[in-house]
């Protein structure tokens, strides 16, 4: 002990506790996490193992791009030596020097689509309701208020907002259906997923050639966390 602090030493079998309890519970927060995600799916209907297998391949599947088209830009380079403002810059070349992959995600674009589909074939056939409609009218306004508040980032892509699609689509379900139910959760299901992919990607597909970025996947970065959030916040009303 010197000046009034006391200095302990652990033994190696302590310091093997302290690590063994570090590592479960960074174990166990993924599980944890995991586990909320599936209930969330059991209550859309899905089975314990079907909603784990169904998130597991949507985090998965987000590593996944499935190439669709690609295009080139012209870029034309001007000699660092000569002044372009007042018309004496010359250019060396027009040839294409950028190319843009734009692909289709699988977790983030592909599943989510089957799943609403899926869960809105469900819908119908147990309450025999006609969800055309109010589907259509959730996709058009998520996919609206999702473009305006979509951002170009040049050198990075598009940039979807993380919660508003999903809380628009959750309101549009509990507006359209009155509450909660299996009509109110497919139509937030389907509104918020599609309608997000529409408004945030596929209706900004026509200002990518000014981003610079080498690809863009539709349902990928910058739009999967949104989408997979989208799949989540619906089961608060089912």
């Amino acid at each position: 002990m010197a000046d009034g602090v006391r200095f302990v030493s652990a033994g190696a079998l302590s310091v093997l506790a302290i690590l063994l309890f570090i590592g479960l519970i960074i174990l166990l927060i993924p599980l944890l996490v995991l586990g909320v995600i599936g209930a969330a799916f059991t209550k859309l209907g899905f089975s314990w193992i079907t909603a784990i297998a169904v998130v597991l391949l949507m985090l998965f599947g987000s590593y996944v791009n499935i190439p669709l088209y690609r295009f080139k830009r012209d870029m034309v380079r001007v000699a660092p030596d000569t002044t372009a403002v007042f018309g004496s810059g010359s250019p060396w070349a027009a040839d294409p020097v950028w190319e843009t992959v734009v692909s289709l995600n699988l977790g983030g674009a592909v599943l989510p689509v089957c799943i609403s589909l899926y869960l809105l074939y469900q819908a119908v056939s147990i309450t025999s309701t006609s969800l055309l409609v109010p589907v259509g009218a959730g996709i058009l306004i998520v996919a609206l208020i999702t473009f305006v508040s979509t951002r170009p980032v040049p050198g990075v892509g598009l940039r979807v907002p993380l919660l508003m699609p999903a809380l628009t689509a959750l309101l549009m379900g509990m507006l359209l259906f009155g509450g909660a139910g299996i009509p109110a959760t497919v139509v937030a299901f389907v509104s918020g997923t599609i309608g997000t992919l529409l408004g945030g990607n596929i209706a900004r597909l026509n200002c990518i050639r000014d981003l610079d970025v080498p690809e863009l996947s539709i349902g990928g970065a910058g739009t999967f966390s949104a989408i997979f959030i989208c799949c989540i916040l619906p089961a608060l009303i089912a």
